[in-house]
């Protein structure tokens, strides 16, 4: 005989909703005994450890059109954070947009006194992190920040030291440029030649860390470098060799009209940055 169910008063049911806010793991220990294990992994629903914390780095550079949207994703996802915007001196306004952000909202500003390019503005909000594990966020919506919990996963689980995003093993992508998706593919297949790694997209945003590895790296390229230049440098690490991982994930591309700002010079320069960060430093 089935015991008798006692519905939750209204001030259980309140208790209940505070801890599942202010608690990680209470949330999915509720909803795992709501769902179940598979349909949690389903929807991309993990354990977070109790007193865990993600570090969020976003280099930004004229990006007026998302930034306001990416922040409200970023701070949506339920995973204890701290977030840090890193403007690389912009001219469309999005540095006035985060300033007055920064005075009400839960993120870290940092202004970079003149434009010197991704590599640096990451470089610089590496300096800052204090999270146990950071990750790499674009300032546009082409990456979807609620696939931090699988990307984090393997890390939590001890799987992993670094995870890559990857957009060729995902499930969907928005149809966009032919040459750039041939230019991806030469420039991991370069690279994985020289690192003897077996990447399917290391140009890649989402590229996700352990803290002690980052603070175990000296990174020198300022601009779109930073790719190649840290997927040879974590390749070469030896004492201890990190273990990397890949996960699937989504990818909105978005064209030119709408923002985008790599170029075929950057290709270029990608080509350089894997010889020499391979094998001169």
């Amino acid at each position: 005989m089935q015991p008798a169910v006692r519905a939750m008063t209204d001030e259980e049911w309140e208790q209940l909703l505070e801890r599942i806010e202010q608690s990680p793991t209470e949330r999915y220990r509720v909803l795992r005994r709501l769902l179940g294990d598979a349909a949690c992994k389903q929807l991309g629903i993990y354990p977070i450890p109790e007193n865990f914390k993600l570090s969020v780095v976003i280099p930004v550079y004229n990006e007026r059109r998302w930034i306001v949207e990416l922040l409200r994703r970023v701070k949506a996802v339920a995973i204890p954070k701290e977030i840090i915007v890193v403007d690389d001196c912009s001219t469309d306004g999005t540095r006035e947009i985060l300033q007055a952000l920064a005075e009400e909202e839960e993120f870290r500003l940092i202004c970079q006194p003149c434009n010197q390019g991704k590599g640096a503005a990451l470089r610089e909000g590496f300096r800052h992190v204090t999270g146990d594990v950071v990750v790499v966020q674009d300032a546009d919506l082409e990456y979807d920040p609620a696939e931090y919990y699988r990307l984090i996963q393997p890390i939590l689980d001890n799987r992993a030291d670094v995870v890559y995003g990857s957009r060729f093993i995902g499930e969907s992508h928005r149809v966009l440029y032919f040459w750039h998706y041939v230019a991806n593919k030469v420039l991991t297949t370069f690279s994985n030649m020289t690192t003897n790694l077996n990447l399917t997209d290391m140009e890649t945003c989402y590229k996700v860390f352990r803290r002690e590895v980052l603070a175990d790296l000296r990174l020198k390229s300022n601009r779109f470098g930073f790719e190649p230049e840290i997927t040879a440098k974590i390749a070469k690490h030896r004492n201890p060799r990190w273990r990397i991982y890949e996960i699937p994930i989504s990818y909105s591309g978005r064209t030119y009209e709408e923002g985008k700002k790599i170029k075929a010079r950057d290709a270029l320069n990608a080509l350089y940055c894997i010889l020499r960060y391979w094998w001169f430093d």
